[in-house]
């Protein structure tokens, strides 16, 4: 080899070493707003005006819990090694809790929130490795299944086998303060979303993933703004602020598969389902099932997630694998949140449920608080 092809060697190593750099640099700033968008997740639910810190508290627990554990459980028992992509999963598997713990907020103890952030965190394992090891081509870059739709019916099944019916006759009042934390957070998430369903997709796919999340998550705010207009000839403002993410949760399935006229259609079906599901059958499997789904998580996620998990069969990229990842997630998320939800059952129930003074001196703040 002579010196010229020797420099030229050189040169294109160094090149190679500069592009992963620039690229897990741009991935590290994906992963960032991933985090940003746990903690916004903590706002989107703070809509009951008595109970704000305490859902603020509850996030950070099993953030605190969930995000280590994963990290030490992936590189300590299964090998992985640490780097951006593992902290972007671990970070995955804390949204996806955060997300979860909306079924049943206020149905727990705040000290037990770091015994499902515990729990959770090996029921995430086995839906990862069920997924994207025991079947095989899933799509689901952006999370529709594993983080949605897992969410959702774990978070149900927590409740279902904790069956605490005393929470369903506590006052869940809100006020403009606590619905306005939920616009903020509704319309930042929506800025941010294109990095999370995009986090651990290669640098080609990234511009039309954003594209295709802003289209799908558009159509949600038309249809969602149309149905509570000629249904109630109002805006529900917590129903709107919810379901116009609908499309969001959507698109994760085939952010990267979908062509934009097929984005905007998912974000369109997926925000008519989360309105409908809030107005209509939320009232319904409360009747059936006897537990509330505090915060709406079915009817954001879980509903919208299953719509998002079938896309791509539709769109004609995926066949029986996606079908058995749609129904096997919601089947083990059932299963192995009751088994979390009875678990729970040994530790003390809340002294005050929906309520920041259940871990807050609130009651005395209050006492002396001018307004």
């Amino acid at each position: 080899m002579n010196l010229a092809s020797l420099t030229l060697t050189n040169i294109q190593a160094a090149t190679a070493d500069v592009n992963d750099q620039v690229a897990e640099l741009f991935q590290f700033h994906r992963g960032q707003d991933v985090f940003f968008m746990l903690m916004l997740v903590a706002f989107l639910m703070m809509f009951i005006r008595r109970y704000e810190w305490g859902v603020a508290l509850a996030t950070l627990l099993v953030f605190a819990t969930s995000f280590p554990l994963y990290i030490l459980a992936q590189t300590g028992i299964f090998g992985a090694e640490l780097g951006i992509e593992l902290i972007i999963g671990a970070a995955f598997a804390a949204i996806t809790l955060v997300i979860a713990i909306g079924v049943f907020l206020g149905h727990i103890s705040t000290i037990s929130y770091i015994l499902v952030g515990v729990l959770f965190v090996p029921s995430y394992i086995f839906i990862e490795w069920f997924l994207f090891t025991f079947l095989e081509n899933v799509a689901d870059a952006g999370g529709s299944i594993l983080v949605h739709m897992f969410a959702a019916y774990w978070g149900l099944g927590v409740i279902l086998g904790l069956r605490n019916k005393a929470v369903n006759q506590e006052p869940a009042a809100t006020s403009v303060h606590s619905v306005s934390f939920v616009w903020l957070a509704s319309m930042l998430l929506m800025v941010l979303w294109p990095s999370f369903v995009t986090a651990l997709l290669p640098p080609e796919d990234i511009i039309p993933g954003m594209a295709n999340t802003y289209l799908a998550m558009v159509a949600s705010i038309l249809v969602t703004y149309v149905i509570l207009w000629a249904l109630k000839r109002t805006i529900d403002p917590l129903v709107f602020t919810y379901a116009i993410l609908a499309g969001g949760v959507a698109i994760g399935a085939s952010v990267d598969l979908a062509n934009p006229w097929q984005s905007w259609v998912i974000g369109l079906i997926a925000g008519a389902v989360s309105t409908l599901s809030f107005l209509f059958l939320d009232e319904w499997l409360r009747g059936k099932t006897g537990v509330w789904d505090t915060m709406g998580v079915h009817n954001l996620h879980g509903v919208p997630g299953i719509v998002g998990g079938l896309a791509p069969i539709v769109l004609g990229v995926a066949g029986g694998s996606q079908a058995i990842a749609v129904i096997g997630t919601l089947v083990i998320a059932l299963i192995l949140g009751a088994i979390v939800g009875l678990i729970l059952r040994i530790m003390p129930r809340p002294t005050k449920m929906l309520d920041d003074a259940e871990a807050f001196p609130a009651e005395e703040m209050r006492a002396t608080d001018p307004a």
